[in-house]
């Protein structure tokens, strides 16, 4: 099967991940990088992009976000016929109009927040489908080492401007030395922020300096949301990490409790896990290494992929 991915470029972008895992699949794959050709080329950028992709005469055409630059026309014109649909990434509690219009005229919808499907649904989408992330294993992989610098007790790598995260982390940060970073934490006070936006190979030793790798929801409700995790998971159990996540509904589906990771239901949950954790680092280090090899053998990005080009989706046992 002949693919056409149509998004962002970027070697660490997702876009690349999927078109890795399709050759890994034995699919012959081709990247249109649509973003960077609206932004170089803007109205004309569509005429090309509809060359690139029709001239690798795809079976499968896979849209992301990014690809909302293009003419809803244009989009049925690529889809029409063949397999794939819009893959979208992101919880949005409202969807931006932009990914309905993409979503609407593939006819398709694949999204990683399985309690969303219903609400795509009503707003026209023909068919909606749950597909989490999952781990790149050309990327998401062990460090070989960790400067000193990374070092310490919990680690925590996600976005400063939900505020619903910061008790739960002011409380672990008196569990044992907590390092946070990521992008919008310059005005957040009391937490011990080590730096800002974590990309490739850096995550990796972040995740091998910390004896916890830490998960924790961006907005209050989000416990209750069915199987809408986020792909951090993915990236600290392929990196090799000893993960303690939120809970949700469904999580268990993706990695078992006290076997591939730990999950926590409430704050205090969380910290009397990090603090049993902390100290036994024989069993932290052996739930690492099943969740590593529990994610290869189940959640990659070709396991996603093989799901998507046959029109399913992810099953919550």
């Amino acid at each position: 099967m002949r693919i056409v991915v149509l998004g962002a470029g970027g070697t660490r972008r997702t876009e690349m991940a999927m078109v890795r895992a399709a050759r890994g699949l034995g699919h012959p794959c081709r990247l249109v990088d649509v973003a960077g050709w609206h932004r170089r080329l803007g109205s004309l950028a569509g005429a090309l992009v509809r060359r690139l992709a029709d001239g690798f005469r795809p079976d499968a055409v896979v849209f992301t976000r990014h690809a909302h630059h293009l003419e809803a026309e244009q989009v049925r014109e690529l889809s029409a016929g063949r397999a794939g649909g819009v893959w979208y990434f992101d919880y949005a509690p409202t969807p931006a109009p932009e990914l309905l219009d993409l979503a609407r005229a593939a006819g398709r919808l694949f999204v990683t927040c399985r309690a969303q499907l219903d609400a795509y649904r009503a707003a026209g989408i023909p068919q909606v489908r749950f597909l989490p992330q999952a781990m790149d294993p050309a990327y998401d992989r062990p460090a070989s080492r960790a400067p000193t610098r990374y070092h310490c007790d919990l680690s925590f790598v996600g976005s400063g401007q939900y505020p619903d995260r910061h008790p739960l982390l002011r409380r672990l940060a008196a569990v044992g030395s907590l390092q946070v970073r990521g992008p919008g934490w310059e005005n957040v006070a009391e937490l011990p922020v080590a730096g800002g936006p974590v990309w490739g190979p850096r995550f990796a030793r972040v995740v091998a300096g910390a004896a916890i790798s830490v998960g924790a929801h961006a907005i209050a409700g989000q416990e209750t949301q069915v199987a809408c995790d986020s792909n951090r998971i993915w990236k600290v159990l392929g990196c090799g990490g000893f993960y303690l996540g939120a809970w949700q509904p469904g999580s268990e589906s993706f990695a078992r409790n006290g076997e591939h990771c730990a999950w926590y239901r409430s704050a205090d949950e969380a910290v009397a896990l990090a603090e049993r954790y902390l100290g036994l680092p024989r069993e932290r280090a052996a739930i690492a290494a099943a969740g590593r090899e529990h994610a290869l053998r189940h959640h990659t990005y070709a396991h996603r992929l093989q799901l998507l080009l046959e029109g399913g989706g992810h099953t919550i046992v």
